[in-house]
């Protein structure tokens, strides 16, 4: 996808650069637009040289140094037409007043008005300029219009003053970019099967066996993908969280019962994304009684647990499956053997004794393991955050083999159609 990225005048203009590099991990390809008073705090040549993109400064010319010609004095339309969502960031209050009152004076307040794309501003400036009441009827017209607006954070501004006015987190601005660009529905028609949160395995009426997941994450990615138009059945394990709305739930409570409940509604889904911490034994027997204490030592035998995702994996089919591995070491190594072994698309590792990463946080620090040799390494974000990355992934798998999936049926089909 396209992105064209809006850097106007202030101080906060060279953080655009590290934008733009955060911009391309995401597989985006952004096209820097400068404004006059942005040059005067750095150059076109830094953005050129990051996104690998012609960096326009000037409605007729197209860029420093230039002459006028046809071709840019119509360049505004050619980029309004191809970009998917223009960034302004840092957008400062005469940009989003020039943007509120329609005024197309250089190329960016032209290309605003000429593009349908979704809009989103990170405002940076002084404070008492965000708080003014001309900043705050601005942005509110914007807002009305339906643009996106990342406030900015608080604290110390470069000039000398504290309060609201720096611009936002680039974390921050990103998950407003893949928000806006997922309200799209990117996944609708889709029907998918996710689990979530651990399995109890019972000793004796009173005790059981268990592990820490809170079902967090994939109750994270059931919210993600209904609200990117999927249809969304959640089989949870013992949890206290709430059900996403729009998600149908199917709770169950031991690894047995979520493998039934998995294994009837597999063949129903599109994709597949196995999040549930599953028990990987039971004990063999399961007292009716509670056990009582005793000066004796006792032995538990343990047995293993049906293997959910190699067991739905192998008869995947057209289908996207997606597996999660929790590590304490040699994370990459174990993801890799698992996203072979389970026959899985798509291994979404972590390492639980990582600072921001184990069970019952709002945060995780994942890397994903894809089935065509792609590795991508996420910093700590929250685990919502994660969920929409998990989910770019798997839209990125599915558009990489539904080409040949449809295919492969069209064969299938006319194979089973022709006489023998």
């Amino acid at each position: 996808m396209r992105i064209t990225l809006g850097v106007t005048g202030g101080v906060a203009a060279y953080k655009a650069a590290e934008l733009v590099r955060r911009l391309q991990q995401d597989n985006f390809t952004v096209q820097v637009v400068m404004t006059r008073g942005a040059r005067e705090f750095i150059t076109p040549l830094t953005f050129a040289a990051l996104s690998g993109q012609k960096v326009i400064t000037d409605l007729f010319g197209g860029g420093e140094g230039q002459e006028a010609n046809l071709e840019s004095a119509i360049e505004h339309i050619a980029v309004a037409q191809r970009t998917d969502l223009l960034l302004v960031a840092p957008a400062t209050a005469d940009i989003i007043a020039k943007f509120a009152r329609g005024i197309a004076d250089d190329f960016l307040t032209t290309l605003y008005l000429a593009s349908t794309a979704p809009v989103v501003l990170a405002p940076a400036m002084n404070v008492n300029m965000w708080n003014h009441e001309a900043t705050q009827a601005n942005v509110k017209v914007l807002r009305d219009r339906g643009v996106t607006i990342v406030a900015p954070d608080e604290g110390y501004l470069a000039c000398g003053m504290v309060g609201a006015g720096r611009l936002a987190g680039q974390e921050e601005i990103l998950a407003a970019v893949r928000s806006v660009l997922h309200s799209h529905h990117d996944l609708a028609g889709e029907s998918i099967l996710i689990t979530a949160g651990p399995t109890c395995e019972d000793l004796d009426p009173v005790r059981y066996l268990t592990n820490r997941s809170s079902g967090k994450m994939g109750y994270a990615v059931a919210e993600a993908a209904a609200q990117r138009g999927a249809k969304v059945t959640l089989v949870s394990g013992p949890t206290a969280l709430e059900t996403p709305q729009g998600v149908v739930r199917i709770d169950v409570r031991t690894a047995a019962e979520m493998h039934a409940a998995v294994a009837a509604r597999f063949p129903q889904c599109s994709i597949a994304i196995l999040a549930a911490a599953v028990a990987d034994y039971r004990p063999a027997v399961s007292s009716g009684k509670k056990l009582k204490r005793g000066k004796e030592a006792i032995t538990v035998e343990l047995q293993p647990t049906a293997d959910i995702l190699a067991s739905v994996a192998k008869e995947k089919e057209h289908r996207l499956v997606v597996g999660f591995a929790a590590e304490t070491d040699h994370v990459a190594e174990n993801a890799r053997k698992k996203l072979s072994a389970k026959n899985a698309d798509l291994i979404v590792a972590n390492d639980v004794t990582a600072e921001g990463a184990g069970f019952d946080l709002d945060t995780n620090i994942v890397t994903m393991f894809a089935i065509d040799g792609r590795d991508l390494a996420l910093p700590k974000l929250a685990k919502s955050e994660v969920a929409q990355r998990i989910l770019d992934e798997v839209v990125r798998l599915r558009n990489l083999n539904r080409p040949r999936t449809d295919a492969a049926i069209a064969f299938k089909s006319a194979k089973e159609e022709s006489p023998a």
